[in-house]
């Protein structure tokens, strides 16, 4: 479980987010959604410990996180940053590797479990064929691939995601949303896109100004009327007769004066 208790973090002074009321129950998978600049990856990062609530605590599983070590905060929670980038150009492998290294002690070499874990993290990413290659000569999307893989090798039973599409093409994006939603594991993530969040998240918690705004289900957060509040766009909210989720259509200035015109 994951539990925010009226959080607030403020940057330079300048408060960011304020008063977020915010849960996950075991193996829910909870999307955070608004736009740019409402706090997400702000908040996300806090409880990813880069950054430090100014008020309020978060808690993992019922502990408060300022209560455990790194060390122990990486064996309960997995994640996937939003940017991922390495001073020096680790092999894949040995960057998937890396997310082995809470589940050992000091100066302790990787054994052929580590290896095994590995290799099978690389496969469900599908980049088994890349493991010899340097991080840095992937694209984007590549090694955005190669960090859940890492994240996945953990083995935790939460992962917090922040945007964890972005740079994907279509393909990988539902390919990555599927192997997380597999895993049965507590899931609290960013996410961009709402047709994405429809689709996969089980509770919605949309943000505005770095407050939340509503929160539910996704046909109780994803309704027309809320995202023309937060997000300052007309759409058109219905059903999927393919997937039976709900599908969100954007109507933009554009389409609306060509409708005019015709009329």
């Amino acid at each position: 479980m994951i539990d925010l208790d009226s959080v607030a973090i403020a940057i330079n002074k300048k408060m960011i987010v304020e008063d977020v009321v915010m849960n996950a129950e075991e193996g829910q998978f909870v999307g955070i959604i608004g736009p740019n600049g409402s706090g997400k990856s702000t908040l996300l990062k806090a409880v990813y410990r880069v950054l430090k609530p100014t008020h309020g605590a978060i808690f993992i599983d019922g502990t408060d996180i300022r209560q455990c070590t790194l060390k122990e905060s990486a064996l309960k929670t997995a994640v996937v940053p939003q940017h991922s980038y390495s001073s020096f150009d680790f092999k894949v492998k040995d960057i998937v590797l890396m997310g082995r290294s809470p589940h050992k002690k000091s100066m302790e070499f990787d054994n052929e479990t580590d290896l095994n874990i590995a290799d099978e993290c690389l496969e469900k990413v599908g980049m088994t064929d890349f493991a010899d290659r340097n991080f840095s000569s992937l694209s984007g999307g590549e090694q955005q691939r190669i960090v859940l893989a890492r994240a996945l090798a953990q083995q935790t039973k939460c992962m917090v995601l922040d945007e964890p599409t972005n740079h994907l093409d279509v393909k990988y994006q539902l390919q990555l949303m599927d192997v997380v939603k597999s895993l049965g594991v507590t899931v609290l993530s960013a996410l961009h896109d709402l047709n994405i969040a429809a689709e996969y998240c089980d509770k919605l918690y949309m943000m505005k100004g770095g407050h939340v705004y509503t929160y539910g289900t996704p046909e109780e957060v994803l309704t027309a009327e809320n995202i023309k509040k937060v997000y300052d766009v007309d759409a058109v909210v219905e059903e999927n007769p393919h997937t039976g989720r709900l599908s969100i259509t954007y109507i933009s200035d554009r389409t609306k004066r060509m409708r005019a015109a015709k009329e």
